[in-house]
């Protein structure tokens, strides 16, 4: 029998009420309430509303009571979120579904239907043999059938269905493939969940991974819940009751942010974490000898942070433990370490439960034990519960303990093991309680704008990057680094230093100042001697120095490197400082470090090694130098005799003192026969920095060229690096410029400098007013995270010259914007610094302008400038 389709007036009825009564919960549950406060009533109202519409449905379109509407997946568990998928199963009897099926019309009007009244599920239609199949070639939807739930229909065939499946799984198989798949997923985080916008679902320490350990466990038949699990043997009582709290406060978040957003998103994004945070009861407030008030957002991103570490911690347990369970016969005999430890298949097992609470120096011993046991690769399920039961055995006598101290230096003195020591220790929270200034900084938020990670985790990824300076096989990535790590006696230190140098984040006040007060008082309960203990305390309290230096100031400039060598002293601070400075820029972000950054770096390193070597730079000495070695290049390419001669005569010491070698030669050799052309000369070259493009213009100077070049890279999609200025003494401008594009340079570098060589010059011609910055949105971090602009103007050491220094949130145009002011005030660059960090922009400039000395028109430009840039 075939039915009539629903009337629309019934439609409309259902859907309205549907909708209304769905709304009524989500702004109920949108009102501010603690975040204690539990969100398993929501889910499972809003679970069984959704049966309530299906089962209506189901009426309305006449789909018979042969077939069976089941629940899978999140929905099947009843913890449906306020924007989740309803994932539904249409189970139907043998073969209903051809061509000739009596309830193909049926189906297609209950879909249908489900669509047409505002419910957007996800439907399947399989008969069980179907299902069967599915699964067998398929964990996805092993995994969703595990969590099937009979909505409505007939319960016989939803029985069987369930009972073939049951026959099919394989809780060994199962259990392999949900590790593999966790891998992958904690893999495409990297492997921390301590992104500044985690996932609370699919990131390392979420959801996921909870449901993960319930969904192994249940196909093992070892419990569907925390509290079956503890009954089993899985978990402690105190470690379901750990679990259910985590599960709520993420579950908690989650619903927040579809009930904020009213979609589906399961990241804390930065202008959604103070919605939500205030929604859950955190509130801004100042903190005691702090001047910047701790943001709601902090509050809520901290809290969040230990609940994904508790889960991670004990997510670890569970599921050795569960695979233990299931390979019983495969556990290895146990191989004894000392009389507190055992090697378990590579894994550290504990001689006994207790081993913590009766020897708390057993504590720090168990990481000593695995960076000195040859093959150990982890801690066992034992091990990690014993560690996770003795955290309240680490206090202060703990920590005040020789031996503790003693064994703590060894650990740092190792030579293998140490990052995965670390990164176990702070997992554990060992580390936490151990140095208990690291403790204030795990799960500290960083509102710099360059920063992908939080403090703890930034700083083990510093430690990371020093291990790695000192092996040999990352020696390709650093080959540098790896050189002067070589030569190195005492790695320790430089470890010590990656661990304190961001220390003093969060506390208010100059952080290095902070971390050298800190790691100086390390020293002294640790016996560290005096001359190793004011190296460490000298790299913590000046780790920004470096690259402030080398991407802020001239550096070709003499009195530049010899304040810098004074404040190093000598060629052993300097090296470790180098080797802090690249192992911190790298540890901030994937998209901090370039090439570039790392050529500033290592020319200030060169030159301030012959500084400190007595080898003061001789002007006159360098620039004859350079020349000889231009020459030899210039030679090398067949340029005609003395074809550089009229060129160079336009040109003064200063330019020579700026520019390499290479560039000068480069230089000539275009420009030798077009000195004194009027139209624009633009050449364009792979950057021998190896990244991006260099560039170089020649054109009679004019007071808004340099406004005018950054307006066309601007509009070019290209961003600068770096500017350096440098007007002849025949009133021509000749600027070379370091830019790179998102484009992949090694693919397009024939086209990008094609493109640069033909567009540029007609920018540079052009005439009228410079037109004005275009308007981009902004990122959603840096409305998150709003900076205020900072003007500096001040006279250089020899009062010829004015450097500029800004800073500000980055965004597109940026550096156009800050020349066309400039322009506009008819002040000239000799030099531009750009440095982009993540979100956030400081530049530097080296301008001069005969209105500068005037102290009203300083201020007036100082005040477009904030304006312009606030804008």
């Amino acid at each position: 029998m075939t039915t009539l389709a629903p009337a629309l007036s019934d439609l409309t009825a259902l859907r309205n009420a549907y909708r209304q009564d769905k709304a009524a919960l989500v702004e109920q549950f949108k009102q501010p309430a603690p975040a204690k406060r539990s969100v398993r009533p929501l889910l499972h109202k809003l679970s069984e509303r959704t049966d309530q519409h299906l089962q209506a449905l189901r009426q309305l379109t006449g789909l018979p009571d042969c077939v069976a509407l089941i629940a899978v997946g999140g929905y099947g568990r009843a913890q449906l979120f306020p924007a989740s998928d309803v994932d539904v199963l249409v189970l139907v009897p043998e073969h209903p579904a051809g061509e000739d099926s009596p309830f193909k019309a049926q189906l297609e009007q209950f879909i249908g239907a489900c669509w047409d009244t505002g419910l957007e599920i996800g439907s399947s239609v399989r008969t069980v043999e179907e299902c069967v199949d599915e699964a067998a070639a398929d964990v996805t939807i092993q995994t969703a059938l595990l969590e099937s739930r009979l909505i409505d229909g007939d319960l016989a065939l939803f029985a069987q269905m369930q009972q073939r499946f049951r026959a099919l799984l394989n809780p060994r198989a199962f259990f392999t493939a949900k590790m593999l798949e966790m891998r992958q997923r904690h893999n495409k985080f990297e492997n921390t969940a301590y992104a500044l916008e985690p996932n609370c679902k699919e990131s390392p320490g979420g959801l996921r991974d909870l449901h993960t350990i319930l969904w192994v466990a249940k196909a093992a038949g070892l419990g569907s819940s925390w509290k079956e699990l503890a009954q089993s043997g899985i978990a402690t009582h105190f470690e379901a009751q750990q679990l259910e709290r985590n599960e709520a406060l993420i579950s908690h978040i989650r619903a927040r942010l579809h009930a904020a957003t009213g979609r589906h998103e399961d990241r804390l994004l930065f202008d959604l974490q103070t919605t939500v945070a205030e929604q859950l009861g955190f509130h801004s407030h100042q903190r005691t000898g702090q001047r910047m008030p701790v943001r709601a957002s902090e509050g809520l991103m901290r809290r969040y942070y230990w609940a994904a570490k508790a889960v991670t911690q004990l997510s670890q347990i569970l599921l050795l433990n569960i695979e233990e369970r299931l390979y019983p016969a495969s556990q290895g005999a146990m191989v004894r370490i000392d009389d507190r430890f055992y090697d378990k298949d590579g894994l550290i097992e504990v001689a006994s439960d207790d081993l913590y609470r009766r020897d708390p120096q057993a504590i720090l011993a168990t990481f000593l034990t695995y960076e000195t046991s040859p093959g150990l690769r982890d801690l066992s399920a034992r091990t990690l519960r014993a560690l996770y039961s003795a955290r309240g055995m680490m206090d202060g006598a703990f920590r005040r303990d020789p031996v503790n101290r003693a064994t703590f230096m060894q650990i740092l003195q190792q030579p293998s093991g140490i990052t995965h020591a670390m990164r176990l220790m702070n997992q554990t929270s060992v580390l936490g309680r151990y140095l208990w200034a690291f403790r204030r900084i795990v799960g500290q938020m960083q509102h710099d704008l360059f920063h992908v990670y939080t403090v703890d985790q930034h700083t083990l990824m510093v430690l990371r990057n020093m291990r790695r300076f000192f092996m040999a096989e990352h020696v390709h990535e650093y080959p540098f680094c790896s050189q002067l790590a070589s030569g190195w006696d005492k790695p320790w230190l430089l470890y010590l230093a990656a661990l304190f140098h961001d220390i003093g984040k969060g506390r208010g006040g100059d952080h290095s100042q902070i971390g050298a007060i800190e790691v100086k008082r390390f020293c002294r309960q640790h016996g560290v001697d005096a001359d190793d203990a004011q190296m460490v305390e000298f790299l913590v309290r000046e780790h920004l120095t470096m690259s402030q230096v080398a991407q802020k100031q001239d550096t070709t400039d003499p009195d530049v490197i010899r304040a810098f060598a004074a404040r190093v002293g000598s060629v052993r601070h300097l090296t470790a400082l180098y080797l802090l400075t690249v192992a911190d820029i790298r540890g901030t972000s994937p998209k901090v470090w370039n090439a570039w950054k790392g050529k500033l770096l290592e020319d200030l390193y060169h030159a301030t090694v012959r500084m400190l070597g007595g080898r003061a730079p001789d002007a006159a000495a360098l620039v004859e130098a350079r020349k000889r070695e231009a020459l030899v290049q210039l030679a090398l390419s067949a340029q005609p005799h003395e074809s550089h001669k009229l060129l160079w005569n336009t040109l003064d010491v200063s330019y020579f003192m700026r520019h390499e070698a290479a560039d000068i030669a480069w230089h000539a050799r275009h420009l030798g026969r077009y000195v004194g052309t009027p139209t624009p000369i633009v050449r364009a070259r792979q950057s021998l920095a190896g990244e991006g493009v260099q560039v170089m213009v020649y054109t009679p100077d004019r007071s808004d060229l340099f406004a005018r070049i950054c307006g066309y890279f601007d509009r070019s999609g290209f961003s600068i690096l770096d500017a350096r200025i440098h007007t002849a003494r025949n009133g021509y401008a000749l600027d070379t410029f370091q830019v790179i594009t998102s484009e992949p340079l090694e693919v397009h570098w024939r086209e990008l400098t094609a493109l640069i060589e033909e567009g540029l010059p007609h920018a540079i011609e052009a005439e009228g007013p410079l037109p004005p910055p275009a308007r981009r949105r902004v990122s959603r971090r840096v409305r998150s995270f709003p900076m205020p602009p900072r003007v500096v103007l001040q006279p250089d050491e020899k009062s010829q010259h004015w450097l500029l220094e800004i800073s500000a949130s980055d965004r597109a145009g940026l550096l156009y914007t800050v020349a066309r002011v400039l322009a506009e005030h008819r002040v000239s660059v000799q030099l531009a610094k750009v440095s982009t960090l993540g979100e956030r922009v400081e530049d530097s400039f080296l301008i001069q302008g005969p209105t500068l000395g005037n102290n009203t028109a300083q201020l007036e430009l100082e005040t477009d400038l904030v304006n312009a840039l606030a804008e």
